[in-house]
């Protein structure tokens, strides 16, 4: 792999991940239609690392609170006394669903669910769901601020939702926005669950992977990937919170359909 192709991974990561257009579905077409070669699983894994300390840097104020918080209503003897005991204990409930089908479906993750048609069609089809919950999103009401209210059935939901992009071309963070829009929350609110969300699963999934990393080591072009990969994820983050404060997410339902049609179009003629 060259400088030039980790570099527009890398950058195709840190949009796709937190976008709602999905990291893993470009990272598998994209090079099928450049005629580049075939990344790594590992090289996957290590732009996903990138993408986590984007995350982590951009909430890092939000985990210190939420830490903080939580360590007070422990040490009251009412951990979900406080809120951040109690956000703790939202996104643990909602990573289960994700963390035991991860597990469970890793091999499939791996081989069978990577294909060019396979993330067409989920790229259009999730494309549709966006668009359709994105209309029941509400408007107005008091001032948008950083609180999250999200009750316990809504976080199971949601993180249901999240399992769902194991199969690329669903993406994450539009899996996981598109319920949270269909359960009433706000724009804004929905992704900064969304990217709360983010955090747990792909530390999880990064310390179960990171052997094979180190097995296979990490030259140059994994390092400008990785770099790439957070600070695009990191500019994707805030451009999002603050774009989704005024507008809608109809136009990443438009790319996602643009997207799709130009892979199955490509697809079938090189049949």
């Amino acid at each position: 792999m060259t400088p030039w192709h980790a570099l527009a991974l890398g950058v195709l990561q840190g949009l796709g991940e937190f976008l709602p257009i999905s990291s893993s579905g470009h990272l598998i077409v994209m090079p099928w239609l450049l005629g580049w070669p075939v990344q790594s699983l590992a090289f996957d894994l290590a732009l996903h690392l990138g993408t986590l300390a984007a995350v982590l840097y951009a909430f890092l104020g939000d985990w210190i609170r939420i830490f903080t918080s939580a360590f007070r209503g422990l040490r009251a003897g009412r951990p979900l006394a406080e809120p951040g005991g109690r956000i703790l204990a939202l996104l643990a409930v909602a990573s289960i669903p994700a963390g035991v089908l991860g597990l469970l479906l890793e091999d499939w993750a791996d081989t069978t669910f990577r294909s060019p048609v396979l993330v067409a069609v989920n790229m259009a089809v999730m494309g549709g769901v966006l668009f359709f919950a994105d209309r029941r999103a509400p408007d107005g009401g008091p001032p948008i601020s950083d609180a999250i209210d999200i009750s316990w059935r809504d976080a199971l939901l949601i993180g249901l939702a999240q399992s769902a992009a194991l199969v690329p071309g669903v993406s994450r963070s539009g899996a996981t926005i598109s319920m949270a829009l269909f359960l009433g929350h706000r724009r804004p609110e929905a992704a900064r669950f969304s990217f709360l969300l983010a955090t747990p699963i792909t530390f999880a999934a990064a310390m179960l992977k990171v052997p094979e990393i180190l097995k296979t080591g990490a030259d140059s072009s994994v390092w400008i990937g990785m770099i790439a990969a957070a600070v695009v994820g990191l500019l994707s983050i805030r451009v999002l919170l603050a774009y989704v404060k005024t507008r809608t997410y109809a136009p990443f339902a438009y790319y996602r359909w643009l997207f799709a049609a130009v892979v199955l179009t490509v697809y079938f003629l090189r049949r």
